[in-house]
């Protein structure tokens, strides 16, 4: 990176006006020229700013640090164990802090993958915001990862149109560049994904077919099976199940191979999405099961499969087992009130409220609560199921009126949902 932008950055992350970082060494507006490379700075005047800045000028101490980026990089491309990454970050913050290193504009975009990965939204958007004032002095390599993580902030947020925007502006860099096959694979599953959430299923399948050739010649058992899971359910989307029932199953073999819990329960999962989208509820059922019963997969994974045998059982108006589900749900968000769980309560409460009955407590968590949210969310599947639900409510109750209303919402809805 040029000393100038390396300055500003230096002096933005400090939080100093330019007019702080000048004082005494050159005037505010000469320090403007030389942050935006309009002039070329004496030795004697860019020793003065690092020092004022507490910037060493080390090249020997840059190679460790180059070293040790490419290292936490890898980390994050993989997702490992966030201990580690969260350890082997403050190193390289302590590093940067006094160093001036050939990596730092590097480092610092990566940081908004690492906010992502810890759930530090908030952080990764202030991330962003600090280094648009230097992203026009980015080379194509820094763009590539710009867009990239850009793209994976507005994924985070649901704002997926915007996110493939990123995705692409990244995807147009790759001709100038000269990238590890595995980089772009990831791109393009990345894009995959992205599609998927806007219900462009014949993009889905291109883009995961292209992840996937790549990472079956690399061997990534892991990689391979998100991809083949990516298929299935663009495969279920369009109706095709007897190949999404296959790429299920070569997920699900992958995941065994690698002994990885998670592929394994997350194909589960998604089996059980494909039986019910058949009508096979006892096939659903029996995979959600298999979620649900095993202790060593995440929470998230574990509150969808209960979700989902909560709907699949009331539906065939089992209430006993509904019940028990409820009550099974409940136990394992054992009362957290976070945001990340905040659709599982929704909807554990509203069918635990529809079978006792409390119809004043469903209509007002539905109503005012969950249907807000769904749209807030643009989540439109779940918004159709709800809307259905509370359509039929009124049905039952004689409130015709407000019955018509919401399944005249569903219906818009779902219209939505496949014009997407």
């Amino acid at each position: 990176m040029e000393i100038g932008p390396y300055i500003k950055l230096h002096r933005i992350k400090q939080e100093m006006t330019q007019a702080e970082l000048a004082e005494g060494i050159v005037s505010f507006a000469y320090l403007s020229k030389i942050e935006n490379q309009k002039t070329e700075a004496s030795p004697d005047v860019i020793s003065l700013l690092c020092t004022r800045l507490g910037i060493q000028l080390d090249n020997e101490k840059d190679i460790t640090i180059k070293e040790k980026c490419q290292q936490w990089f890898g980390q994050l491309f993989e997702v490992n164990n966030k201990e580690e990454i969260k350890k082997n970050y403050k190193e390289l913050e302590e590093l940067m802090e006094t160093t001036h290193s050939e990596s730092l504009v590097m480092y610092e975009i990566h940081k908004i993958r690492y906010f992502l990965i810890l759930g530090e939204k908030e952080e990764a958007l202030k991330q962003i915001n600090s280094l648009a004032e230097i992203s026009s002095t980015f080379d194509s390599l820094h763009q590539f990862y710009w867009y990239k993580f850009k793209g994976n902030y507005n994924s985070t947020d649901g704002e997926f149109n915007q996110a493939m925007r990123m995705y692409k502006l990244a995807e147009d860099k790759l001709n100038q560049l000269d990238l590890a096959e595995e980089e772009i694979a990831d791109l393009h599953y990345t894009i995959a994904v992205t599609h998927s959430k806007l219900r462009n299923t014949l993009e889905s399948i291109d883009y995961a077919d292209r992840a996937l050739d790549i990472f079956r010649i690399q061997y990534n058992f892991i990689r391979c099976a998100q991809c083949h899971i990516l298929l299935g359910i663009s495969y279920r989307r369009i109706k095709m199940y007897d190949k999404s029932i296959k790429n299920h199953n070569l997920a699900k073999h992958l995941g065994n191979l690698s002994k990885n819990k998670q592929v394994i329960q997350l194909t589960n999962q998604n089996l059980g999405y494909l039986h019910s989208t058949k009508g096979d509820i006892k096939e659903a059922i029996h995979y959600y099961t298999e979620v649900v019963d095993d202790p060593e997969v995440d929470l998230n994974a574990r509150l969808t499969a209960v979700t989902s045998l909560i709907k699949e059982y009331y539906n065939i108006y089992n209430i006993d087992q509904t019940k028990e589900m409820i009550e099974k749900g409940m136990e394992l968000l054992e009362g957290d009130v976070s945001e990340t769980y905040r659709l599982y309560r929704y909807v554990i409460n509203t069918y635990d409220y529809a079978i006792k009955q409390e119809k004043e407590k469903f209509e007002s968590l539905v109503i005012d609560e969950f249907i807000p949210y769904l749209r807030k969310h643009k989540d439109y599947a779940n918004l159709v199921v709800y809307a259905n639900m509370l359509g039929k409510h009124y049905e039952k109750v004689s409130k015709y009126k407000d019955s018509v209303k919401y399944y005249k919402l569903a219906n818009l809805t779902y219209e939505e949902l496949v014009n997407l």
